[in-house]
């Protein structure tokens, strides 16, 4: 996982799929894939983005690059990097993000 703590938080780096069925995070090897529902249209898809992993990690979450990218670096506020990690590996057990 592409993970950087910092002293704000821990910035991650992750890939964004468009237009799927449900939104849900996944690990792929060394690289974190957001499926997105909205279209990519008028920034939806990183207001959703920053919505559903605010709620993930229950910490407040800033796009700081990437907005018109796939590939995208978010600052998830006040978080250490193993709390990102664990929560991580209990996205796909959650149903409600």
């Amino acid at each position: 996982m592409k993970l950087t703590e910092i002293k704000d938080g821990t910035i991650i780096e992750v890939f964004v799929k468009t237009n799927q069925p449900k939104f849900d995070v996944k690990i792929d090897g060394e690289e974190i894939l957001v499926f997105c529902t909205e279209e990519p249209v008028k920034g939806k898809v990183n207001k959703e983005l920053i919505k559903k992993l605010s709620k993930l990690f229950h910490v407040e979450v800033q796009l700081i690059s990437g907005a018109t990218s796939k590939q995208k670096n978010l600052l998830v506020r006040s978080a250490k990097k193993s709390d990102i990690e664990h929560a991580l590996q209990l996205a796909p057990l959650r149903n409600n993000v």
